[in-house]
This record gives C-alpha cells, sequence and structure tokens, in this order.
C-alpha cells in the first residue's frame, strides 16, 4: 500500500473549495431569506439554525473524506453500500410517513430526519467505481464487473422506488449510468439501464396516477393552475417578477404561501424574485464551474479509481443541480430534486459535502504523485471484453 500524506491543495481542489463556500453561503442566505418571514417570534429561524449545523457537520464529513486513502475507499466501498440497502429496506418498516410517502429515518439520539436515498446515491457511485476499477487489468476485462456494476445499481434504485420516489430512483440510476460511461463501456451495456429507466416509468404511470397527472400538468401548467400545475406556475411567477436584478433579498412574494417548498425543492424561485436572473446566472455558473474543476481532477488521476470516483463525485454534485433547475423552470416535468448546497435540507447537504471532500482527497493525492497525468489514459475510455 502506497503511503498518502497530505500536501498543498493543487488548483483544481481549490477551486472546488472555493465554489463550495460561495453556494453554501448562498444557500444559507436564502435558507433564511425564504423562512424568516415564518418565524417573527424566534430569534433566528429554526430552520436557518439546523442548516447552520448541518453545514458544520459537512464540514467535518468532507474533511475526513479528504484524509482517506485509495486504498481504505476500496476496504469501505461495499460495506457503505451495504449500510445504505439496509437503511433503505428499514425505510418502508419504520421510516416517517410525510406527504405519503415513506422516505425518512429519524436517527436515534441526533433527533433528526436522514433521507436514505441521497446517502444512496453517493454509496452506489463508490461502490460502482470499486468494482468498475477493478484489482488488475484481468478484473476490469472480466465480463463479471459491468454486471456487478449493474447489480449494484439495480437493488438500491428498486429500494427507493418502492418508498415510492420515482424522481431519486431515475437520478440513481442516471448517474450510474454516466459513470458507466466514462469507464468506457460499450453501448450495448446501456440496454439494460435503459430498459430500467423505461420500466420505472411505465410501471410509475401505470401504478402511480400523480406521475401521470404531473407529467400532464407539465406539459400545459396553466390549464392546471389551481392543482398539479399550481408549483409550477407559482415559480414562473416568480421568475417574472425578479426580471433582471430581482426585487431586493427578503423582499419576494412567492415564498409566502404561494411557492410550496420554497425553502427546498423551489429555493432557486426565490432566489430568481430575489436577486434576478443575474443571481440565477451566477449560481448555474458556479455549478458549471464546479464540473469543468471536478472534470480536471478526474483527467489528472493516473489511478483508474481516482478517475472514476472523481467523475461519479462531479455528476452527484451537478446532475441533480442541473435538473433542479430544470424543473422549476419548467423544462422537465416536476420532482422533488435538492438543489446541492442550496435547498433546505441536512441529508442532501451532508452528502454533498461527502462528495467535495471525495473529489478534494483524490485532487490532492493526484499531485503528490510522481508522474503527472495530463489527461485519463485511452485505456480507460475503452473497454475490451
Amino acid at each position: 500500500m502506497t503511503t498518502e500524506v497530505a500536501g498543498k491543495l493543487p488548483p483544481q481542489a481549490g477551486s472546488v473549495l472555493v465554489i463550495t463556500a460561495l453556494l453554501a453561503t448562498i444557500g444559507l442566505v436564502m435558507v433564511y431569506s425564504a423562512t424568516a418571514p415564518f418565524a417573527l417570534g424566534e430569534f433566528v429561524p429554526p430552520h436557518f439554525v439546523r442548516q447552520l449545523i448541518g453545514l458544520a457537520m459537512g464540514l467535518g464529513l468532507a474533511f475526513v473524506a479528504s484524509r482517506m486513502t485509495t486504498e481504505q475507499w476500496r476496504s469501505v466501498a461495499l460495506p457503505l453500500w451495504g449500510a445504505a440497502i439496509v437503511m433503505l429496506v428499514l425505510v418502508p418498516l419504520i421510516g416517517d410517513k410525510v406527504n405519503g410517502s415513506r422516505r425518512w429515518l429519524t436517527l436515534p439520539g441526533l433527533g433528526f430526519q436522514f433521507q436514505p436515498s441521497e446517502f444512496a446515491r453517493w454509496a452506489t457511485l463508490v461502490a460502482v467505481a470499486t468494482v468498475l476499477a477493478g484489482r488488475d487489468q484481468a478484473a476490469r476485462r472480466a465480463s463479471s464487473a459491468p454486471l456487478g456494476a449493474l447489480a449494484l445499481a439495480a437493488i438500491p434504485a428498486g429500494l427507493i422506488f418502492i418508498e415510492p420516489d420515482t424522481g431519486s430512483t431515475i437520478v440513481l440510476l442516471g448517474l450510474v449510468a454516466i459513470l458507466l460511461f466514462v469507464a468506457g463501456m460499450p453501448l450495448r451495456i446501456f440496454v439494460v439501464p435503459a430498459g430500467l429507466l423505461g420500466a420505472v416509468l411505465a410501471v410509475a404511470i401505470a401504478r402511480r396516477p400523480y406521475v401521470a397527472a404531473r407529467i400532464l400538468a407539465f406539459r400545459d401548467p396553466w390549464a392546471h393552475a389551481d392543482d398539479e400545475g399550481f408549483q409550477l406556475v407559482q415559480s414562473f411567477v416568480a421568475f417574472a417578477r425578479g426580471g433582471l436584478f430581482g426585487l431586493g433579498l427578503g423582499d419576494g412574494r412567492q415564498k409566502l404561501y404561494y411557492l410550496p417548498e420554497a425553502h427546498t425543492d423551489f429555493v432557486l424561485s426565490v432566489l430568481a424574485e430575489e436577486l434576478g436572473l443575474v443571481g440565477v446566472a451566477f449560481v448555474i455558473g458556479a455549478f458549471a464551474a464546479l464540473l469543468i474543476a471536478g472534470c480536471r481532477i478526474a483527467l489528472r488521476a493516473h489511478d483508474r479509481f481516482n478517475f472514476l470516483m472523481a467523475a461519479g463525485m462531479t455528476a452527484l454534485l451537478t446532475v441533480p443541480a442541473a435538473l433542479n433547475a430544470a424543473v422549476v423552470m419548467g423544462m422537465v416535468p416536476p420532482k422533488g430534486i435538492a438543489m446541492p448546497f442550496l435547498s433546505y435540507g441536512r441529508t442532501s447537504l451532508l452528502v454533498s459535502f461527502l462528495a467535495v471532500g471525495t473529489l478534494v482527497g483524490i485532487a490532492r493525492r493526484e499531485a503528490q504523485t510522481k508522474e503527472h497525468a495530463t489527461a485519463a489514459p485511452a485505456s480507460w475510455r475503452s473497454w475490451s471484453p
């Protein structure tokens, strides 16, 4: 095992930390703005305090993740995945029921709810990266590697689907498909993930009427402004009211009972109303910069496992952000996907910081190697059956 010691952070890791700090700060401000009107009798809005505590916990997790070695990640990958599966199994049995779905567990002694599906995304990507990387060239070429990766994704996806949480199921399968693609899998491998996604959508539409209703409302939200299209219409109003520069921080009105879930899934709509197109462009630009920094860390990795881990963590941070922005702008059907760092929710915040810590750790370890690679070896992008 190679000894890996701390060193000076490379520029890519510094960029990730700066962008994370900016997004987390914006998130704290927007959570305060969205919840303060409902906590007039409080010295500080309780949601803001909880988000601040989550931020402190996330920083601790990020620090631990950044100090772990490659071998340590390999050794804990499958146990972490197993822990995620256990939590997902417990959700329908003892989970807290909110809005008709059981998606949360109350952690004993800590007193706050935890959403296992968020943790399962991260743990599954770590496990899939471990399987795809293999210990040697023979293991990577074995046909069992892609099959094992698909099994690691299918089990948590199935458990999340029965919660029910159709959107998180699709996101998890999509993230694994991205990891398979960057690992160099042939296109025929994607027949199974595509089939799973199609089956999930078909079953959801057939067995869950609200899914079909959301899709119909998405096609013409104004015709359903009093029911399924209400949230999307109110989001449109928030964007329209914000204009170019916004109404001013704290001066938004859509968060006052008009826009449901204003501090969670639709926090970007609140930001659009108060900070305008300029604020939205800044947030989207920050995530674009995070995507570039994460890709640069991945492409500079000389170790296949680090390459796949960096790619997976980058996707984990940026794909949900893109989906959340697309939802609030009416580009895809509404679904509860949190905006990393901005949306209220400690589980999302903790998982996002875990991904950041993992990225920073990879960049730090790769910077210490004697031979630096400027791009991923061609063999990583090809798969020889």
